[in-house]
Formats: structure tokens, C-alpha cells, sequence
């Protein structure tokens, strides 16, 4: 059961962070020669990582402030993928707010949207409605640039980030504030709902 005072403590916490979170400026031409590296596996469709396996995220369409956050997260250990610190610790601002420009400018076509019971994606639906959708929209695209955009992301990718907010292997009070009082079938049904949906969806990253 989602408990209230969760809910309204991390409410809190979120609108008293859009009061200092910067968005992401940058060059979109230099970012993309910067994120030459993150084709390797954000560029591969239905690419898995190896232990634990889950796909990796898709990237393309993402929020640019949101981008920047969460390698800033990376850089700072604040998120526990060591192929992702390694890859953001040599990482300046400036080459994050690139890298981000980059891929938040690549619109298209998801190249597969997952199937789930009726069952499932309305009960996620429901938990999204009384947790989720006040900072990431009931559409799964963030209500600004700072939240990430959901719609279309692999459903064991989110599987798995909410459950490092449980842990604690991912250190965001905010989240872990939301995902905390989750069970298991609640973070496997919201995760099957925002996985569902399909306009304005997120993308693989494509060199072109």
C-alpha cells in the first residue's frame, strides 16, 4: 500500500528542487561527437547489460536537464554503474550539457514497445496516478526537463532503478521517498505502464 506521507514528503522535496535545478544549454554538434562512446551500447538496439541483465536505457528524446543530472550522479558515485562513472568522471559541465543537446534532439520511432496483461498496465496505471504522475506526467514525459521521460523505456530498466532507490544504490532522497513504500508487483506494473506507452517516445541513439 502507498503510504501518504511518503507521497506527500517526497512531493515536497521535488517542488523544492525545481526552485534550483538549472536547465541544460548546449551544443548539440560538439555533444554528438562527445557521446561517440555511448553508441557502444545506448546506439545498439535491445542491447543488455551483462550482470545484472536488463536492456539499457534508451536515451534518444530524453530530457537535456535530466541527462545532465544523471551524469552528474554518475561522476559523483551517487549511482553505483561502473561503466557509467567511468564513462562521466572525466566529464566537465559544459561536455554534459553537449552530450545532452545531442540526445535530446533525436525525435523518431521506438523500435519496439513491449505487450502486458490489461491487468497490469491498469494497476500501473492507478499507482502512476497516486505517486508518479506529479513530477514524470501521467504521459511519462516529465512535467519539465528535470524529471526524465518514461514513455517507451524498457520495463526492466525501470524495474531496476527503482528498485536501486529501494537500496540505495542509486542516493536520490526524492526517489527514494517515492519507491520505498512500492512492493515488488507495484514497481513491476508501473514499470509496465510507462513502458507501454508509446507517443513522444524514447529513442536508441543512431549516428547519422
Amino acid at each position: 500500500m502507498i503510504k501518504s506521507r511518503y507521497f506527500l514528503t517526497a512531493m515536497l522535496l521535488a517542488i523544492l528542487s525545481l526552485a534550483t535545478t538549472a536547465q541544460a544549454k548546449g551544443d548539440p554538434k560538439r555533444g554528438k561527437a562527445l557521446a561517440y562512446t555511448c553508441t557502444g551500447c545506448h546506439g545498439i538496439p535491445f542491447y543488455m547489460n551483462a550482470y545484472p541483465t536488463y536492456h539499457v536505457p534508451r536515451l534518444g528524446n530524453q530530457n537535456a536537464a535530466y541527462i545532465v543530472a544523471a551524469l552528474t550522479e554518475y561522476k559523483q558515485a551517487k549511482r553505483s554503474h561502473k561503466t557509467m562513472q567511468a564513462q562521466a568522471w572525466s566529464l566537465t559541465k559544459q561536455d554534459m550539457e553537449d552530450i545532452a543537446a545531442w540526445i535530446s534532439s533525436l525525435k523518431g520511432e521506438v523500435n519496439k514497445t513491449e505487450r502486458f496483461p490489461e491487468e497490469t498496465l491498469a494497476k500501473g496505471k492507478k499507482i502512476v496516478e497516486a505517486v508518479c504522475h506529479g513530477c514524470h506526467g501521467l504521459d511519462g514525459q516529465g512535467i519539465n526537463e528535470t524529471y526524465p521521460k518514461l514513455t517507451g523505456q524498457f520495463s526492466d530498466y525501470m524495474i531496476k532503478a527503482l528498485q536501486d532507490y529501494q537500496s540505495g544504490e542509486r542516493q536520490n532522497p526524492i526517489m527514494a521517498s517515492f519507491a520505498k513504500p512500492l512492493s515488488e508487483e507495484d514497481i513491476h506494473s508501473v514499470a509496465a505502464y510507462y513502458a507501454s506507452l508509446k507517443e513522444n517516445a524514447l529513442t536508441d541513439l543512431h549516428i547519422k
